[in-house]
């Protein structure tokens, strides 16, 4: 256990250390905000397509495990969605919630550190979770927030989904990447070399982004707060466990990798949609700050556990 929070821990000191560059104002947060565009569409980009173009679709895609994921996740979905229903909140403040209780840091914090605790061939699995995550989850809470506002399953809605996925640049990397690797095209050699130096900014970079972004978030409406990080840290990984250990069983390997990236604090990309729709930000910004500084705790316990697979 002490071994593995030493492992985890430079991660989050340089998370600590992007917070406090962000908290002292040293980086600003215009600063934050371009450093998130460098290593979004470029340094993570980068290193995704470089490791995607190294595998083929067969050797990563397990349909099993998709379903169990996605079967976990929309488990933790539908339990925020009750608990906020019952407290009477509006369709599309609970999709933000649900959000919030569902979906972790896998691009950011998760692809990295389980990349480096598991080994590299710990991407493919993760590169499942993420893409589970982008194309079901953040087209559903686009979908539920119109149905909310009345504008209905129309055109307009299907177009704000289709082109939000055609933009993600996590997804357009893994297709490309794939798309790449089913051609047999092998990389050549300054190509590749250009993509492991651009990539190689993407662990620290994200790293110094969450901490430098979670400078600026606000701890207001705790209560919820402290629910939704719960249920993030600790209700959905327990309903994935269930579901890659029991319901729908997949090795061991790649069980302990989706339930570590289950244990992921919530991710930052729903506090740009909350913001972005003007719902709810101040809670989803508590949310990722509370779930993030309890994860350095959390996490370490999680892979402690599932080391004994």
């Amino acid at each position: 256990m002490i071994d593995i929070f030493m492992r985890t821990l430079p991660f989050f000191a340089i998370i600590g250390l992007g917070y406090w560059a962000g908290r002292s104002r040293f980086f600003s947060e215009d600063a934050t905000v371009y450093l998130t565009k460098f290593v979004f569409y470029f340094a993570l980009s980068a290193m995704i397509f470089r490791f995607s173009a190294s595998l083929s679709f067969a050797e990563i895609f397990n349909g099993r495990l998709v379903l169990a994921y996605l079967l976990g996740t929309a488990a933790t979905y539908l339990v925020a969605t009750l608990v906020a229903r019952l407290r009477g909140v509006d369709i599309p403040t609970t999709a933000v919630e649900s959000q919030c209780a569902a979906i972790g840091n896998v691009g950011f914090l998760g692809l990295p550190m389980l990349a480096a605790l598991f080994g590299t061939a710990a991407i493919g699995v993760v590169m499942l979770v993420l893409a589970v995550d982008l194309v079901v989850f953040s087209s559903l809470i686009v979908v539920l927030i119109n149905v909310g506002r009345g504008q209905g399953l129309g055109l307009k809605t299907l177009r704000q989904v289709g082109m939000g996925l055609l933009r993600n640049p996590m997804i357009v990397s893994i297709t490309l990447g794939l798309s790449w690797a089913a051609l047999a095209l092998p990389l050549p050699d300054p190509f590749d070399e250009f993509l492991s130096i651009l990539g190689g900014a993407a662990t620290p970079g994200a790293l110094f982004a969450i901490g430098a972004s979670l400078a600026s978030k606000s701890a207001e409406r705790m209560q919820i707060a402290i629910w939704l990080s719960s249920a993030k840290l600790i209700l959905h990984p327990a309903l994935v466990a269930l579901c890659v250990l029991v319901l729908l069983p997949v090795d061991p390997y790649s069980a302990a990798v989706t339930i570590s990236a289950a244990a992921l604090p919530v991710a930052g990309n729903v506090y740009m949609l909350a913001q972005h729709y003007g719902i709810a930000p101040h809670r989803v910004s508590a949310s990722i700050l509370f779930s993030t500084v309890a994860s350095i705790a959390t996490i370490p316990l999680v892979i402690a556990w599932v080391g004994t697979f």
